[in-house]
């Protein structure tokens, strides 16, 4: 998930919190207006991955959407484009240079930058000073994270999306399965054994 929300040499904060947002969440974000771009042509002086966002959200239109999801990519940043713990950005020409040969025999060069913060606030108001936090905020919510999952398995299982007449189904299986702190198991077999399966 972290490899596939990055472009292969940095990581997108935008793609991870939108992904974070729908699949775990169940909230996806609304698609960009038409017209905007993804990323604001001007970024000139941002130093940051902050400050890219920051540029491109100086537009009220933009910014009330990348509220939403944003903040939660941020706070993965600390996993760099292949997944792997980081402190520190990667960086082109600034910072302490470092090189060498990796395993494969190529060589490489790159620069130890500014350091990784993966602060954040929810639309919500509630902070976070990191993925753990972040993590601890969501599981406040079993429900939520089990009700998006449950509709996962439904798409899945199914091949069509929940539909609006599915919802107070999905509710009974949901409030079948809260005595067990909404086991996979027990979701599934919920499922299964609903008429919408």
């Amino acid at each position: 998930i972290l490899k596939v929300t990055a472009n292969g040499t940095s990581t997108s904060p935008v793609l991870r919190g939108a992904w974070i947002m729908d699949r775990i969440i169940g909230e996806p974000p609304p698609a960009p207006p038409p017209g905007v771009p993804a990323v604001e042509p001007d970024i000139r002086g941002a130093k940051t991955i902050r400050d890219v966002l920051k540029l491109h959200t100086k537009s009220e239109t933009c910014a009330s959407c990348h509220a939403k999801f944003d903040p939660v990519g941020l706070a993965l940043e600390n996993f760099d484009v292949m997944g792997k713990w980081r402190d520190r950005y990667r960086g082109i020409s600034e910072g302490e240079k470092v090189s060498g040969i990796d395993h494969t025999g190529h060589d490489f060069a790159y620069t130890i930058a500014g350091e990784v913060d993966a602060s954040g606030k929810l639309l919500d108001g509630r902070s976070f000073r990191d993925v753990r936090e972040l993590k601890a905020l969501f599981a406040a919510n079993p429900r939520q994270l089990a009700r998006n999952l449950l509709r996962q398995f439904a798409v899945y299982a199914t091949g069509t999306p929940v539909r609006f007449s599915d919802r107070a189904e999905l509710e009974k299986i949901l409030d079948a399965c809260a005595g067990n702190g909404y086991r996979t198991r027990d979701l599934l077999h919920g499922l299964v054994e609903s008429r919408i399966f």
